[in-house]
């Protein structure tokens, strides 16, 4: 089961209560989706990906206004800028997608658990504030590169799978950046 753990996270944030099932072996009341092996479905990932993007943004905005730490808010900013990027070729894709006229991606906004993650943050300062951002963001990077890795490698709908393949890299950045953030952070 804990195999399942990388797309744990980014299907967690992205409110897709048909793929998942509860784990109780998590910190975070973490849940686990039943996916097959190596494969995301367009349905899923269009749900997921919009809203695990809006939750990187409004996460990463109150880190600007919250984090006594310079670095942590540098990071947020990044995020903010190449989340909205990503907003914008997400929906370029869904306009040029062969299967989204039957499959709608998620509304804006957050999903309970999202809300339920960002109201979290919202109730904390500090360093507390910090631990627990950089938590969120390695935990979510880290699934999303795996939702982002699978579906460019086995969706679906060839637009979309091209948005997939070029996000990466930069998700992959990310996941690099919070990493080390994660290490001037420790203790």
């Amino acid at each position: 089961m804990r195999t399942l753990l990388p797309l744990a996270a980014a299907l967690l944030l992205a409110g897709a209560p048909a793929a998942l099932a509860q784990s109780s072996n998590s910190s975070s009341d973490a849940v686990k989706p039943v996916v097959a092996a190596n494969k995301v479905d367009t349905q899923t990932f269009l749900t997921a990906a919009p809203n695990a993007n809006e939750f990187e943004i409004q996460s990463s905005k109150l880190a600007q206004e919250k984090s006594p730490s310079a670095d942590v808010k540098a990071f947020a900013g990044e995020m903010i800028a190449d989340h909205a990027k990503v907003s914008e070729d997400f929906k370029t894709a869904l306009s040029q997608g062969q299967t989204t006229g039957s499959i709608k991606p998620a509304g804006p906004g957050l999903q309970p658990k999202e809300q339920q993650l960002l109201d979290e943050l919202k109730g904390l300062s500090g360093k507390d504030f910090d631990r627990r951002y950089i938590e969120m963001q390695t935990d979510a990077h880290k699934d999303a590169v795996a939702l982002f890795s699978t579906y460019a490698n086995s969706g679906d709908d060839p637009a979309i799978k091209e948005f997939a393949k070029k996000t990466l890299p930069t998700l992959k950045m990310h996941e690099k950046h919070v990493k080390e953030l994660a290490v001037a952070h420790q203790g």
